[in-house]
């Protein structure tokens, strides 16, 4: 399937207000090298760590064919509204205490099936897989929605640098576990076994929708949403998208996930977004697109495969989705 879905331009104002970029050598300083000088950050609630200033990412403005064409998210609630269990169950609780995660230095061990594994580096990861032209503005879906221009590459790539074997069938990831920088992972009433794991299938991780982000609105991720390397899989529920990453293992059987280990009668391995599978405990008929309010809920229908039917349709042909969930 080819990199390049047809899809309406998307004016570069309207991805991001931000207008100031540094020049590709400021990327490298500002998402890996020099990440302990970017402690510039607002203050927090005590106890809280200090928040790191995301630092403007150098790209050039150019949306991607595949891109939604939805009303963006604001950057105050895709930033500070989130799921991230190692720093709490709360949503505003990633944003409150992820900055006492240490994201400098970082690399990612990659084996497994795989002709060249090995350690990257995300300063190698970076000028490896070139960012200009990678605006990605895509949908994200958990009980509740947002529209994210997120600033990544496709996961295909990486996977192909380090050449999988013909018998891998299947990707797993796993997050950081440090649990003296992880509140969350060290609450006695944890419901997840540490680290946090998920897995796609070979072709979803191949799908040129699969990316791998290293920022949204032209700036370097925070704490809060995965940094610095996350993954992000839209037409499938935001507990796919697992967040800073530091293992990726190419394997030929289908890999263990938190959440399925967890309930596996809730969340299935595949977890694509399907209005016409309720979750045991809810319809997923509707979603609520952030910003959202008591009195202006902002509910909308959910579409199956979250609007991506077209582009993914085709990797569950022939399977029961009500089964493989």
């Amino acid at each position: 399937m080819s990199s390049r879905m047809i899809c309406p331009p998307i004016p570069s104002s309207e991805i991001t207000p931000e207008s100031v970029y540094l020049r590709r050598r400021d990327l490298m300083r500002a998402a890996g090298l020099g990440m302990s000088a970017l402690a510039l950050g607002t203050s927090l609630p005590a106890g809280a760590g200090v928040a790191r200033k995301p630092q403007p990412l150098d790209f050039i403005e150019t949306a991607q064919p595949l891109s939604a064409t939805d009303e963006l998210t604001p950057y105050e609630h895709v930033s500070g509204y989130n799921n991230f269990y190692e720093f709490g169950t709360d949503k505003d609780d990633p944003a409150r205490y992820a900055a006492e995660m240490s994201v400098d230095p970082w690399s990612v061990e990659v084996g497994g099936l795989v002709n060249e594994p090995g350690i990257l580096h995300l300063e190698d990861i970076l000028g490896r897989f070139d960012l200009e032209e990678r605006i990605y503005r895509l949908r994200c879906v958990e009980a509740w929605s947002m529209v994210i221009p997120w600033v990544g590459f496709p996961l295909a790539e990486l996977l192909k640098h380090v050449e999988p074997q013909s018998d891998a069938k299947f990707v797993e990831f796993r997050t950081l576990y440090r649990p003296e920088e992880m509140r969350g992972t060290r609450s006695i009433t944890s419901i997840i076994d540490w680290p946090y794991r998920e897995g796609l299938r070979m072709d979803e991780a191949m799908h040129p929708l699969t990316i791998m982000a290293v920022g949204l609105y032209g700036k370097t991720l925070p704490e809060q949403n995965g940094a610095p390397l996350r993954l992000v899989v839209p037409w499938k529920y935001g507990f796919k998208s697992i967040k800073s990453i530091v293992s990726i293992r190419l394997v030929d059987q289908q890999p263990e996930t938190s959440w399925q280990n967890l309930a596996p009668h809730e969340y299935g391995f595949y977890a694509n977004v399907n209005p016409d599978v309720d979750h045991p405990r809810w319809s997923q008929k509707y979603e609520r697109r952030l910003p959202s309010t008591l009195f202006n809920p902002n509910r909308i229908p959910t579409r199956k495969f979250n609007g991506y039917e077209e582009q993914v349709a085709g990797l569950y042909r022939g399977m029961d989705l009500r089964k493989f969930y």
